[in-house]
C-alpha cells in the first residue's frame, strides 16, 4: 500500500498561564450573582449551563472532582474557583436533606408524547391538560379498587416498565428526571401520587425503600481555559515565520536545529501516513494534513493546523504501492543486524558456559531470578518478552542445569539456570470453552488472513483519499 512519511514541526497554541489566570478572573466575576441567584436553574440557563439537575442525589453517588471540600462548604455555601479539566468551576450547595439509598416504586405514566417505533423521534399523543385530566382519572380508578397491573396496560406509555406492572427497584437517586427522583426519595413508603415531568404525568405509588444517606442539590458554573487571540497569534506568526524560512529539506533541517536552539521546540517525525488515514504520531488526528501530504511532491513544505498547534511539515519519503525500497528495507534491518553482531562479540567474551557465576564475573553483571515465569501470558517484570529464553527454560532437559549455550535474545544475550518447572492450577478451568475460544481465534485469524491475501491479489484501485 502507498505510504508517505513526513518531518514536522508544531508551534503550540494552547492556553498559556496568562490565559488560565484570564479564566479564573472570569468565573470570579460570576460568583456573585452565582451565589444570590433565587432561580438556580433560571440563572445558570441564561450562562449557557443547560445541565444542572434540579433534583436530590446522595452523596454516595456524587463523582465530581473535589466532592469532598464542596460536601464540607454546607449548604447555600460556594466552593471555588478549583480546576476541573479544562474549566475553572465554581459549586454551590443548593439544599440538602435526609434520604434513601435507593427507592422500589411502580408507575403508571400518562405520557404526552410518544417514540415512533421505526424512527425514534417523539410524537405528540395528547395535549397537558387531557394527560393531567386521564392520570387524575387513574389515580381515583386506584383508589376505588380498581387492579394496578390492568391499569398498567391499558394507559401507561412507558414501554420500560409497562411488561413488568410499571415497576422500577433499587432505583438509585439521580436516575429519574427531576421532580420524579424527588418524589419518590421524599416521600415515605406507601405514598402516592400524580407528578409532571417532560414526559407527561406519572402516577406512583413507592412500594419500598433501602439505606439511608444525604442528598443534595449542588449547582456548577464553569469558565473554559481558552487560548487567547494573543496567543494564538503568536504560534500563528511563529509557525509562518517558520516555513517562509524553510522551503526545502536543506533549509527545513536548518531552521529546524535553529528553533531547537533558541526555542527549544523540536522537529518529530511521522512514518508511514496511509492515504485514507488522519493519525499522525505525536499530533492526534487530521484528515486535512494527510490529504495536503498526498497532493504534495517530495520535499515539498505545507502548513495546516492541528488541534491546539501549528504544524509545518516537510514530505521526506514517498513510497509506492510493491516492493519496498532499499532505503526503507535497510531502516528496519540494520537494527536486527547490529543487535546480532553485538549478540556474537558479547556470546565470544562468555566463551564456554560453565556456571552462571562464572558467566557474570566476565560480563561485570549481577546473578538476578526470574521468578514465576509463564509459558503463555504477560511478559516477566525482570525478563521482559525473550521467547528463546522461555522455550529453553521449559525444556525439561534444561532443568537442574545451566544451559550449555548462550541465548541471543531480543534484548541481550541470556545464560540461564532453569531451577525447577511446576503446574499452577487454574481455579474453575473449563477446558471445552478454553478449547471453544481458541478454535473462534484460529478461525477469525484464517478469516482475516483469507481477506488480506484477497485484498493483495486484488486490482481494484482504493481512491476514497481523494473524496474526504
Amino acid at each position: 500500500m502507498d505510504s508517505r512519511s513526513i518531518s514536522y514541526v508544531a508551534f503550540n497554541a494552547q492556553p498559556n498561564g496568562a490565559d488560565s489566570l484570564q479564566a479564573r478572573e472570569n468565573i470570579l466575576a460570576l460568583k456573585s450573582a452565582f451565589d444570590s441567584a433565587r432561580n438556580m436553574k433560571d440563572y445558570l440557563m441564561t450562562q449557557g449551563a443547560n445541565n444542572y439537575y434540579d433534583g436530590y442525589i446522595s452523596g454516595n453517588r456524587i463523582q465530581v472532582p473535589m466532592k469532598d471540600s464542596i460536601l464540607r462548604v454546607g449548604v447555600g455555601n460556594i466552593y471555588g474557583p478549583y480546576l476541573d479539566g479544562g474549566n475553572y468551576t465554581l459549586a454551590k450547595i443548593v439544599a440538602a436533606r435526609p434520604m434513601p439509598d435507593t427507592v422500589k416504586i411502580r408507575h403508571i405514566l400518562i405520557g404526552t408524547a410518544q417514540a415512533d417505533p421505526q424512527t425514534g423521534q417523539q410524537i405528540p399523543i395528547r395535549d397537558t391538560a387531557t394527560a393531567k385530566k386521564l392520570a387524575d382519572s387513574v389515580a381515583l380508578a386506584i383508589r376505588n379498587g380498581a387492579n394496578f397491573d390492568s391499569m398498567v396496560v391499558k394507559f401507561s406509555t412507558d414501554q420500560g416498565s409497562v411488561n413488568n406492572g410499571g415497576v422500577y427497584d433499587n432505583v438509585p437517586s439521580g436516575e429519574m428526571v427531576p421532580a420524579f427522583n424527588d418524589f419518590i426519595f421524599g416521600n415515605a413508603v406507601g405514598a402516592k401520587g400524580v407528578v409532571k415531568t417532560d414526559f407527561g404525568y406519572h402516577y406512583i405509588e413507592i412500594l419500598s425503600q433501602k439505606g439511608s444517606a444525604t442528598g443534595y442539590k449542588i449547582a456548577y458554573i464553569n469558565k473554559p481555559i481558552e487560548a487567547s487571540e494573543e496567543t494564538d497569534r503568536v504560534a500563528n506568526e511563529a509557525a509562518t515565520k517558520f516555513a517562509a524560512e524553510a522551503t526545502n529539506q536543506k533549509t527545513f533541517d536548518a531552521a529546524a536545529a535553529k528553533l531547537q536552539k533558541e526555542k527549544g521546540i523540536f522537529k518529530s517525525v511521522a512514518q508511514d501516513l496511509p492515504p485514507t488515514g488522519s493519525t499522525i504520531q505525536g499530533l492526534g488526528a487530521s484528515r486535512a494534513l494527510v490529504k495536503g501530504v498526498y497532493n504534495a511532491d517530495l520535499g515539498d513544505v505545507i502548513s495546516e493546523r492541528v488541534g491546539d498547534f501549528y504544524v509545518v511539515a516537510l514530505v521526506t519519503e514517498i513510497n509506492k504501492e510493491g516492493t519496498m525500497s532499499p532505503a526503507k528495507a535497510r531502516m528496519m534491518v540494520e537494527p536486527l543486524l547490529v543487535n546480532q553482531k553485538k549478540a556474537e562479540i558479547i556470546t565470544n567474551k562468555i566463551g564456554k558456559v560453565t556456571t552462571l557465576e562464572a558467566a557474570a564475573t566476565a560480563l561485570k553483571k549481577p546473578v538476578e531470578v526470574a521468578d514465576s515465569l509463564r509459558f503463555a501470558g504477560q511478559p516477566s517484570v525482570n525478563l521482559g518478552f525473550e521467547p528463546k529464553v522461555i522455550g529453553a527454560s521449559f525444556n525439561k532437559a534444561n532443568v537442574n542445569k545451566v544451559i550449555s549455550e548462550p541465548i541471543a535474545g531480543t534484548q541481550g544475550v541470556y545464560v540461564v539456570r532453569v531451577d525447577n518447572i511446576g503446574n499452577t492450577p487454574v481455579q474453575a478451568a473449563n477446558v471445552e470453552e478454553a478449547r471453544k475460544m481458541r478454535f473462534m481465534q484460529a478461525k477469525q485469524q484464517a478469516q482475516f488472513q483469507s481477506l488480506q491475501a484477497l485484498r493483495e491479489d486484488a486490482t481494484i484501485k482504493d481512491n476514497r483519499s481523494k473524496f474526504y
